[in-house]
């Protein structure tokens, strides 16, 4: 179940190859109120400018304008290789218990056929989504003390109890590994979602400066990335835990350092959900163009963008194309 596709419905042999299952119990419990994020104090940003009209916010290429759909993907060894990954707009990498990851893809320019395999919200999730305004989240279910917080942020849920028939399941693989999403049905259940809008990046030519790179790793407790420059495709190659996932090739990377602190929640074993804390802000590294480039961040509210600077200030440009951030813990 690899590759992408345009907006189309999936074909019957695609229908007919997996079953269609309604999630079971939810695997999370919880635990007593903690206390909330504290509000950082705004740092200056640099002042916002307009993409071209015709121009995605989120990759800097030719696109449409098209709703937000954001797919939490499950990255445990079991649910690799992803399907769906190479349409993504944008990736985020978000610890979760014991050190292990999720991904956060989003979507807007274009949505494959199917993406997977999907898996549960967290706490983090509900700040870094409220710089899309108000886009589709598709995600397997959570912890039922963490679904009001879910119903009451600005999102368009849709998750196997809310809209069954944008999900199947792989009958090749094992739960909870095996579910996947329809996003066309997904957005067709939420017609008034946002439409992608500036969330601070930028755009254009390489900065002076920077560090030649032929690959980077970065690690989190229990999982490591990889990316190698690939000069041909002029993007990333992205292997996890020491394996190649496919025909993954952002063509820009930014390692995020932020603060990574215990949520309020745990999962049924009792390990403590780690929470991400992406506003305030901090320091950074991007990659592009085969090149390492210090950086700092700034993301004053979560109501806001996160824009990135050089060192001295000025807006450090992505290259055109996919962008990956992982969301580290400070150094």
């Amino acid at each position: 179940m690899t590759g992408a596709r345009g907006h189309r419905r999936p074909g019957a042999a695609a229908t007919a190859a997996v079953l269609c299952a309604v999630t079971a119990a939810g695997l999370y419990g919880c635990s007593g109120s903690g206390p909330s994020e504290p509000r950082p104090t705004p740092t200056p940003t640099p002042a916002p400018t307009t993409p071209p009209a015709g121009t995605s916010p989120l990759t800097g290429l030719p696109a449409r304008s098209g709703p937000v759909l954001a797919v939490k993907i499950d990255n445990v060894p079991p649910a690799r290789p992803h399907t769906g990954l190479t349409a993504a707009d944008l990736v985020y990498v978000e610890q979760v218990e014991s050190g292990q990851t999720r991904l956060m893809a989003v979507y807007s320019a274009r949505t494959p056929e199917l993406v997977g395999p999907v898996r549960s919200a967290r706490e983090s999730d509900l700040a870094l989504l409220r710089q899309f305004g108000r886009p589709v989240l598709a995600y397997s279910g959570a912890q039922s003390a963490l679904t009001p917080l879910l119903k009451a942020a600005p999102l368009h849920l849709v998750s196997e109890g809310t809209t069954p028939g944008a999900f199947l399941r792989d009958p090749a693989r094992s739960a909870p590994h095996n579910l996947y999403l329809r996003p066309a049905r997904a957005l067709a259940a939420a017609p008034d979602a946002t439409h992608a809008k500036d969330i601070g990046f930028r755009f254009g030519a390489a900065p002076q400066g920077g560090e030649p790179v032929n690959s980077r790793t970065v690690s989190f407790p229990a999982v490591r990335y990889t990316f190698t420059w690939a000069p041909a495709a002029k993007a990333w190659h992205v292997a996890m835990d020491g394996r190649a996932d496919g025909p993954l090739a952002p063509a820009t990377v930014v390692v995020q350092h932020i603060t990574v602190r215990s949520s309020r929640f745990h999962d049924f074993l009792g390990a403590v959900s780690p929470y991400s804390v992406t506003t305030g802000s901090g320091t950074a590294e991007v990659l592009r163009d085969g090149r390492a480039y210090p950086a700092r961040w700034s993301r004053p509210d979560a109501d806001r963008g996160t824009a990135f600077t050089t060192p001295a200030g000025a807006p450090l440009n992505f290259a055109p194309g996919q962008v990956w951030v992982l969301l580290t813990g400070t150094r």
